[in-house]
């Protein structure tokens, strides 16, 4: 025996996206130059940044740069989580984005320097963000 064939009896309006095209093309960008956090890279960056062997001077500008896309992350997840609220996430928010923002000096030393600072941003705001429990433990 077979069940009675259900039918609908009131009308169904057509469905509407709730993006337009150009809308949807840019959320479906941004979802394909999306990448996973990557706590273990950002680990071996933050390493090679306060390391006691100093890094070579030609690597110094691509760490940087490593770096600065980390806090960016770092930062992102912070607000997202409504972390700024509290006020050490807040000021190493702020510190953060300060560091980003500073260009490398041109001096070899002086660019190391730079580039330590913003290896114990990075690993003071990514300690500080498992300890509030916005992220779980990296690598």
């Amino acid at each position: 025996m077979t069940a009675p064939e259900q039918r609908w009896t009131r009308p169904v309006g057509r469905w509407t996206p709730p993006l337009d095209r150009g809308a949807l093309t840019a959320v479906l960008e941004r979802v394909r130059e999306w990448q996973a956090f990557d706590g273990g890279a950002l680990l071996d960056d933050v390493a090679v940044a306060l390391d006691d062997v100093v890094p070579a001077e030609e690597c110094v500008e691509d760490i940087t740069q490593r770096l600065r896309v980390h806090l960016m992350r770092l930062v992102a997840i912070a607000v997202a989580a409504e972390a700024e609220h509290d006020e050490e996430t807040a000021r190493l928010i702020e510190r953060a984005r300060t560091v980003r923002c500073e260009d490398v000096p041109g001096d070899r030393w002086k660019a190391v320097g730079h580039l330590r600072r913003m290896g114990w941003t990075v690993n003071g705001l990514l300690e500080r963000l498992v300890a509030i429990k916005c992220l779980k433990g990296a690598a």
